[in-house]
């Protein structure tokens, strides 16, 4: 991509963009003995300086077991599942009365959400999550989510906070996603074996970039949850969101980037967004099983916008019913997509390979010629 475009388009979201979801890395948070708060109230000054100019932000903040480990240090095992999960109990209102002391400094209030995955998987909850957000909003409140650790192990064991960054730039409509990290960026090479290597000003296009290829490296971007952060923007990048990975220890460094200083990396969006609604579809909901099918039926999804037909598959795996939630892939293990499903794993197993025309005989009815319509599909997710 011409560097002018990139530039451009990065001053201009900059300069425009009302609504940010900006996520905090624990390794921002973290000091020797828990919270460090000199970084919290660095935050909670320029946080409260983007929303004097207008905008309305939503934090995204990881560091419960961080500001909890200093007081169970004499117990605590890091690798343990459970004292983490205290750890983040003990934490978490240390790290909403850190920021809420540092926001009411600039005359901001803070309020603490926690959810977990399952919160945004029921659709009542999510629209629900969405309407209290956006009165948040109205009332000059800035939220600040982190996930519910202290009940939850999957999102322990893999560090999710970006995962629910991206979640969330879906839920609230954001322009932008600011993920802060340790690093000044994402980085092509490893700077400790390349001290000379500078960050990537610009990744123009996540879409086609092989994220588990270049995070198999020996490079940054294997390193420090840099894959996570890319993942989160690749999606994001699918609701027309870029996204900019900034080193959140850098004193003024988010509002500088929003004056126009050109630092960090930044990410360009697709050219076109998904629905809400698939995005949800995607990303909020667990897929239970996975459908396989052949070269033929790919390149009918891909290229003719086609729905999913029997007729394409070649394999299912796992074990679910009627409307879950369910992988397309090649045999290979590329994955295509990911949509719902019209009929459940049994009885797809029985008409895979079949003709349409075929279903209602292999099964009594016909509820549908298509395994998968497109309606329900999401082709490339990022998953």
């Amino acid at each position: 991509m011409d560097e002018t475009l990139w530039r451009e388009h990065r001053r201009r979201v900059m300069a425009e963009a009302r609504r940010v979801v900006v996520k905090v890395g624990s390794a921002v948070l973290a000091g020797p003995a828990g919270l460090d708060q000199a970084v919290v109230a660095d935050l909670a000054r320029q946080v409260a300086a983007l929303a004097a100019e207008g905008r309305e932000i939503l934090m995204v903040s990881s560091g419960a077991v961080a500001a909890g480990r200093g007081v169970i240090a004499s117990h605590y095992t890091p690798s343990s599942v459970p004292h983490r999960q205290a750890a983040s109990a003990i934490g978490q209102s240390r790290l909403i009365h850190a920021y809420d002391q540092e926001f009411a400094l600039h005359g901001k209030a803070a309020a603490q959400v926690l959810l977990t995955r399952d919160d945004l998987e029921c659709r009542e909850r999510y629209l629900n999550l969405r309407n209290t957000l956006r009165t948040l909003f109205d009332f000059g409140v800035i939220p600040v989510i982190n996930e519910n650790d202290s009940v939850a192990v999957q999102e322990l064991v893999y560090g999710d906070n970006d995962c629910l960054a991206g979640l969330l730039v879906g839920v609230v409509g954001a322009e932008l996603l600011v993920n802060l990290t340790s690093a000044g960026g994402v980085f092509a090479k490893n700077p400790d074996e390349a001290p000379q290597a500078a960050p990537l000003a610009c990744i123009p296009d996540i879409g086609s970039l092989d994220i588990e290829a270049m995070c198999g490296q020996k490079t940054l971007l294997g390193t420090g949850g840099m894959h996570s952060k890319l993942l989160a923007a690749k999606r994001v990048a699918q609701l027309c969101a870029p996204t900019l990975i900034l080193c959140g220890r850098d004193p003024g460094a988010m509002v500088r980037a929003f004056a126009g200083e050109e630092i960090g990396t930044w990410i360009m969006p697709e050219k076109k967004a998904i629905s809400r609604r698939k995005y949800w579809l995607a990303y909020n909901l667990d897929q239970k099983g996975g459908i396989v099918i052949d070269a033929g039926a790919a390149r009918a999804l891909r290229e003719g916008g086609k729905s999913l037909l029997p007729a394409g598959i070649v394999d299912v795996t796992g074990e679910f019913g009627v409307g879950a939630p369910v992988r397309i892939l090649l045999a290979d293990g590329e994955t295509v997509g990911v949509g719902l499903t019209n009929y459940g794993a049994s009885d797809l197993k029985k008409i895979m390979g079949l003709r349409s025309n075929r279903i209602a005989q292999v099964l009594g009815q016909a509820s549908y010629p298509e395994a998968v319509h497109r309606d329900n599909m999401v082709l490339g997710a990022a998953v």
